[in-house]
């Protein structure tokens, strides 16, 4: 057996460099001086007898057996997360810091209502949020980074499970005026020289052109925007129109807009969100017990009828369609 063997900040330290590519920002990230993090880097070298990182006055280029260490490194700092993890989980539920990703389409539009919920019913609980696109808010969750994410499916985020929590359902948004007499919006209908979309990496865009089952819409749409909020300027401007999903109206994206929205007319015109974790977390029940306080928080605040006009003050009955509750492979 190995008599010395790497510690868990120099491999922390090497992951850090590995996903800034820059010591000054590796180290800010490690909380943690340049030559603190250069130092410690240098001793695992040392000890392992190889050389990790090239270092230059301009580039930090790991070598091929660095690149291999420092994958190897994310994956035994997730396993050591994991490991406290199960000490944890055998004490009190939701009960210190749990790292929630959370993406750009549903973070403005939910956090609002969940955060203040949340601290209600789980006062012990330490909740850091982290919004990312889909794409890299699943890596940081298998580099373990994060330890769930708040996501819309379908959508492939690897080996991890999932708690559905309800359906969002997608509606059409057009400048004042144009929108259609008709009850829903028939995708076939759908101007796609006028379509605005986000830009890729927003996982509501494939979402929505999946819903509409047509391709020639991906080719053809103007994909411009960086946020809903500035799509549905766009469209109030006249310049478009878009989709918009049900939390995003209910929390108030259209108001100060003439903006009218119409449902979309499609058996997959929603999308479903969920919360995801690692197949491998210690944390399942924890994470379930997570989900069915957001589910109960989302039936009580999301109220958007058929007719796509938000509810009044008064109205008892909230609209979203809640979605299963069983967990499984994303």
């Amino acid at each position: 057996m190995t008599a010395y063997l790497p510690t868990i900040k120099q491999l922390q330290y090497l992951v850090a460099l590995r996903q800034h590519g820059h010591f000054g920002k590796a180290a800010e990230a490690s909380f943690v001086t340049q030559s603190t993090l250069s130092a410690g880097l240098r001793e695992l070298e040392t000890l392992l007898g190889v050389t990790l990182v090239e270092r230059t006055r301009r580039v930090v280029r790991f070598t091929p057996l660095g690149l291999k260490v420092s994958d190897k490194a994310v994956r035994v700092l997730r396993e050591c997360e994991e490991l406290a993890d199960i000490a944890r989980a055998e004490g009190q539920p939701l009960h210190g810091e749990l790292r929630m990703g959370v993406i750009p389409t549903i973070a403005p539009f939910l956090l609002p209502a969940m955060l203040p919920r949340l601290r209600n019913q789980w006062p012990s609980l330490k909740l850091y949020l982290r919004e990312e696109t889909s794409q890299a808010a699943c890596d940081a969750l298998h580099r373990g980074q994060l330890d769930c994410v708040l996501l819309a499916m379908p959508y492939a985020c690897g080996e991890v499970d999932k708690a559905n929590l309800f359906d969002d359902r997608l509606f059409v948004a057009f400048p004042r005026g144009e929108a259609p007499d008709e009850a829903a919006v028939d995708p076939g209908t759908i101007d796609e020289n006028r379509l605005l979309l986000l830009e890729d990496g927003h996982c509501l865009k494939d979402h929505a052109l999946s819903a509409c089952n047509r391709p020639e819409l991906r080719a053809e749409a103007a994909i411009m925007g960086t946020s809903l909020h500035t799509l549905v300027q766009m469209v109030d401007n006249g310049l478009g129109l878009t989709f918009v999903p049900a939390m995003a109206i209910d929390a108030g994206i259209l108001e100060g807009t003439g903006v009218d929205v119409r449902p979309l007319k499609s058996d997959h015109g929603f999308r479903r969100i969920a919360l995801v974790w690692r197949r491998s977390s210690p944390r399942e029940v924890e994470f379930q017990m997570l989900a069915e306080t957001l589910r109960q928080i989302a039936a009580s605040v999301i109220r958007i009828p058929a007719t796509g006009k938000p509810a009044s003050p008064g109205a008892a009955a909230p609209q979203v369609t809640p979605a299963l509750a069983e967990s499984g492979s994303a």
